[in-house]
């Protein structure tokens, strides 16, 4: 097992609000208009895993439901859509965030992209019973753009909980 050295440090407990803020934001990004670029990535999916990953008591598949049924109203999709692709990957990462956690971001994004892949192919799925057409092979370049993404967002989520509460040269933590 590759134990990430870096990472072991000790952490400040989450904040609440800092996570409800992220998700805010990933939800603000999703919204943003690409067109039919398809390599954008997921970025609900990649906050929501994040958090069900590092915060699996309190971020878990009741907030993937939510954001779900909004990223679904928000884009016209079919009803349940996104909400059952992010309950799946909700209960995905929370079942591997034990093993997740002992290693290196990189080899996290590793174990992540199968389940980004699967939240894609989730929401195809769905969309073709109900009569949508198949959009192409690129389709998927998605879940392998937001598991690249995993690396960054990790650092840039855990940078508020890195700092330590009362600076002293003197202390050794």
């Amino acid at each position: 097992m590759m134990l990430n050295h870096r990472s072991s440090r000790i952490l400040l407990p989450v904040r609440m609000n800092f996570v409800f803020i992220t998700l805010v934001i990933a939800l603000t990004l999703h919204f943003i208009p690409m067109g039919s670029f398809y390599a954008i990535p997921d970025f609900v999916a990649l906050v929501l895993a994040f958090w069900c990953v590092r915060e699996p008591l309190r971020v878990g598949m009741g907030t993937a439901f939510i954001l779900g049924v909004v990223v679904d109203v928000a884009h016209g999709a079919v009803m349940g859509q996104h909400a059952t692709a992010y309950v799946l990957l909700a209960y995905a990462s929370i079942i591997m965030s034990r093993r997740l956690l002992w290693f290196a971001p990189t080899a996290q994004a590793l174990h992540m992209a199968p389940l980004f892949l699967m939240t894609q192919i989730v929401m195809l799925v769905i969309r073709l019973l109900v009569g949508g057409r198949f959009p192409g092979w690129e389709y998927f370049f998605s879940s392998f753009t937001t598991a690249v993404l995993w690396v960054p967002v990790h650092y840039l989520l855990l940078l508020p909980q890195m700092r330590p509460i009362d600076r002293d040269d003197n202390r050794p933590i």
